[in-house]
């Protein structure tokens, strides 16, 4: 079993669903109202946890009820909390997010204890971060903890993945990207970061530019269109599972949890990509981001039926 450390958020998702999204000004009758645990370093956790990873998530949460409800849904995940810091005088972060019939959403959050995450929290997980087979770091968090975790990492030679959501505005400093072994955005995070369009008509050279630029390695998930592992030098295209998603809202986590646990494994890039594309399919076959998460056996049984 690998060793996953996730850095980064927990939020607690309020999700009402309707038949389509409303307009700036415009008051749509909605549906279903569910309420879910969250917040895209918690939803990585979970994810790379039920896909077979021993995991330790750094994190921070308010001393509220959705602060307490959260830990107990890590713990009862089987994952290593001793990490998530319970911050007095301090709301837990909260997103809100309306999801249409088709499966697209749109989402605000007020991250609450999440900015309050620290590097120091960083520094008194650093014997944990040194021990992980993979590190996977989010921007939901201060900037300045992004940077300390990636140092702590890359200095014990620890393989760093960074998913750049929410999407940064513009590029990321090269001396950052130079710590990261794979960068994870999805085709709107990859624009904030090139001003470019990630797509294949020039042998996906945008993506391969960008892999030259720092990291070892960008892996971009297209969505319903699968996903593109570049290095410098090259690119694979990973084919998308043909099904119906209900829910889109994790599916990145999804793909980003398992991808560290094959990682982890030791599986290649390519490997790793194709666990984690079906792990992403399946995470869009239920409503709520944790909820969905898929667990191992269900990504095999996917796999071995493509």
């Amino acid at each position: 079993m690998g060793k996953v450390v996730i850095v980064g958020s927990s939020n607690t998702d309020m999700v009402v669903k309707s038949r389509r999204l409303p307009k700036p000004g415009e008051t749509v009758m909605g549906g279903d109202f569910i309420m879910a645990a969250g917040g895209k370093g918690a939803n990585q956790a979970v994810a790379a946890r039920r896909a077979g990873s021993d995991v330790t998530l750094i994190a921070a949460v308010g001393d509220d009820m959705f602060g307490r409800r959260s830990v107990e849904g890590f713990r009862a995940e089987g994952m290593d909390v001793s990490h998530v810091a319970t911050l007095e005088g301090v709301a837990s972060g909260i997103a809100l997010i309306l999801l249409d019939e088709k499966g697209e959403n749109t989402i605000t959050v007020a991250p609450g204890a999440n900015m309050k995450l620290s590097p120091s929290d960083v520094d008194a997980a650093a014997d944990v971060i040194r021990a992980a087979d993979v590190v996977m770091v989010v921007l939901e968090i201060p900037m300045e903890t992004v940077e300390r975790a990636l140092k702590v990492a890359h200095d014990a030679k620890v393989r760093v993945l960074l998913n750049p959501a929410p999407a940064p505005q513009g590029p990321l400093p090269r001396d950052l990207l130079s710590k990261v072994f794979v960068l994870t955005p999805n085709e709107a995070e990859f624009k904030a970061l090139t001003g470019l369009q990630a797509n294949e008509d020039d042998d996906w050279a945008a993506a391969r530019k960008l892999a030259s630029e720092g990291p070892g390695a960008v892996v971009i998930t297209l969505g319903s269109k699968g996903a593109v592992l570049a290095t410098r030098d090259k690119a694979v295209h990973v084919p998308p599972y043909r099904i119906k998603p209900v829910d889109t809202v994790g599916a990145g986590d999804a793909f980003n949890g398992a991808f560290a646990t094959a990682l982890a494994e030791g599986r290649s890039l390519e490997e790793a990509a194709r666990f984690a594309s079906a792990a992403g399919a399946l995470a869009t076959l239920k409503l709520g981001a944790q909820p969905s998460m898929p667990w191992r056996d269900e990504i095999e049984k996917l796999l071995s039926s493509q």
